[in-house]
């Protein structure tokens, strides 16, 4: 959903044209994948979706005022109230993952002068919890762009009912929303990981065993409407948003558009066609009307197919990119919450990257011995619970995932850095940020709800009194996060 789209609405013919181009596209990435060369860098990458909040801890639907005094590197998001920053590609070896850090200070620091010209306030973190229903009920809460309205309207008419957000945990959250405004609360990191096509089943396989992992230990979102809920409530939040499904259709089996996926694959097509297959078109722009060449010099544009792979939301997403003299494949890792801090995110990417590469190479990989179901419940466990979650592992049965990660995990994504040729230095900086949660308990989620209890306790959803200590909560996050130590670190004290 990247690229800019002509329409919020569009004609049946529009669709039936675009299904077909769709499915012709198809048989021409399949051809391609075949007989191209493509980039084997192994390069990684980010994208880092922000907030913007006022001096009283609200969101504030600023930021086209802010991107208006930053580069092409920053963009707009769903929400009127976020940004997104992007790095660009680079090499993890030796102090890649330093440099990494140094950049993403630098980008973050020019979003935070950019809000603060504008009066408001850049927050990294997952939802923010000062967010409100009725907020999110306002006109306002929405990037005036057709790309947005389009994706809203398709979304709408494909499930012509309200959106219900049902959650609970600790508190519970029912409402129903007139359209996907609850999909702008959900700001993520997101990793990239190019990888030549024969080695993509591996890494995206890998990336799927991990997941439950990954969220628990990098869980920053338990607060969502002023309720304390899921470690990580975007993994629900999302897919509840943008559901196109009625009732019926999810008893009938229907997949889900934000899809954790239902298999291990052997190839990067088998998701692709997974896409054409199961999902009808939302967005049916075409080629033309987007000003999409349909070669990239001697690439496939493959406008359609890749238009399409963007409103299918997998926690893993396959990326096929034209733009250069050889096209390249990637794995983009989407599971991630924004924050706590630059080297807690840093850290995070360090803990995939590794085990991506270790795992990915085993002569008996661990998706051989793990089932999808399974791997699946582990995911949901993990978001669920956090670092709380137990889960089950290959040879281990049920773990508590901290001990997994401790004892089991971070020794294997220090191997997989080493054989990255990440500087020793690095290794042990970033792998000892994650063992400090694991240690300790605490990340962004258990921190956040901790801090609530210090600032509200006895408080109820709803009141005034949760509001204020939702605020300050939020406030004592912000300057916790200015400092930059690692979440694990941070007292639960709040001012």
């Amino acid at each position: 959903m990247g690229d800019s789209i002509s329409t919020d609405s569009y004609t049946p013919r529009q669709r039936s044209i675009y299904r077909k181009r769709l499915e012709d596209e198809l048989e021409v990435f399949d051809r391609h994948l075949q007989d191209a060369e493509f980039i084997s860098r192994g390069t990684i990458g980010l994208e880092l979706e922000l907030n913007l909040v006022d001096d009283a801890m609200q969101p504030a639907r600023r930021n086209n005022d802010v991107l208006a005094r930053l580069s092409d590197d920053y963009q707009s998001e769903i929400g009127s109230y976020n940004v997104e920053l992007n790095l660009p590609p680079q090499s993890i070896g030796g102090d890649g993952l330093a440099e990494m850090e140094a950049m993403l200070r630098d980008r973050l620091g020019r979003v935070k002068r950019a809000a603060a010209d504008v009066g408001t306030r850049v927050a990294m973190i997952g939802t923010l919890p000062t967010v409100t229903p009725e907020f999110l009920e306002e006109a306002g809460w929405m990037t005036n762009e057709f790309r947005y309205l389009g994706l809203n309207n398709s979304v709408m008419e494909s499930r012509g009912e309200l959106v219900r957000i049902d959650l609970n945990r600790v508190e519970s959250l029912v409402h129903e929303f007139d359209d996907i405004s609850p999909e702008s609360t959900c700001t993520s990191i997101q990793l990239h990981l190019q990888v030549a096509p024969d080695r993509f089943a591996s890494a995206w396989n890998a990336s799927q065993a991990i997941a439950g992992v990954q969220a628990a230990i990098g869980a920053n979102s338990p607060l969502l409407m002023g309720r304390r809920l899921w470690h990580e409530s975007r993994i629900p939040v999302f897919k509840q948003s943008i559901d196109t499904r009625t009732k019926e259709l999810i008893n009938q089996g229907v997949r889900p558009r934000v899809w954790f996926g239902e298999r291990w694959i052997t190839s990067v097509f088998d998701l692709f066609e997974e896409n054409v297959r199961y999902f009808s078109p939302l967005i049916p722009e075409g080629r033309l009307e987007a000003g999409r060449p349909m070669m990239s010099g001697d690439n496939p544009g493959l406008h359609y197919l890749n238009l399409h792979n963007g409103t299918v939301w997998r926690w893993n997403r396959p990326i096929y990119d034209p733009n250069g003299q050889l096209s390249h494949i990637r794995v983009e890792n989407r599971l991630l919450p924004a924050g706590p801090t630059v080297k807690d995110i840093v850290a995070d990417a360090a803990f995939y990257y590794g085990l991506v590469k270790y795992l990915g190479e085993q002569t008996r990989p661990v998706w051989s011995r793990l089932g999808f179901e399974q791997a699946r419940r582990n995911f949901e466990a993990g978001a669920r619970d956090g670092l709380t979650a137990r889960m089950e592992w290959p040879t281990l049965g049920t773990i508590e995932v901290a001990q997994l990660v401790k004892e089991h995990l971070l020794p294997q994504a220090r191997r997989g850095l080493d054989k990255l040729d990440v500087s020793q230095r690095r290794i042990d900086e970033y792998m000892g940020i994650i063992e400090g949660r694991a240690t300790r308990r605490q990340n962004g989620a258990t921190w956040q709800l901790a801090a609530l209890t210090q600032a509200g306790a006895g408080t109820h959803p709803g009141t005034p009194e949760r509001a204020e200590a939702l605020a300050r909560v939020l406030r004592q996050y912000l300057r916790n996060q200015e400092e930059d130590t690692p979440v694990h670190t941070w007292s639960t004290a709040v001012e």
